[in-house]
């Protein structure tokens, strides 16, 4: 079976308003930073979206299950 562009996808970093430090796992799984968020009151928010503060950062690695124990089937394709 060919992986072309699995693999390719698995090697580049992506980087998006979404995820700016994201990246696919071995098993296609998408990982990338979380956030911990509390709305603003109205009297707090300065303009258009301004919505939220981020209160926390959940690094991707503590944010998703660790690869070892998802089972992935396509893993032990490889």
């Amino acid at each position: 079976m060919t992986f072309v562009v699995a693999d390719k996808m698995r090697e580049l970093p992506v980087s998006d308003a979404f995820a700016p430090n994201g990246k696919v796992r071995a098993d296609g799984q998408f990982l990338h930073d979380m956030y911990i968020a509390r709305v603003k009151k109205p009297a707090e928010s300065k303009q258009r979206w301004d919505y939220y503060d981020i209160v926390s950062t959940i690094p991707a690695e503590e944010a998703f299950r660790p690869l070892s124990e998802g089972g992935c089937p396509l893993i032990a394709q490889r």
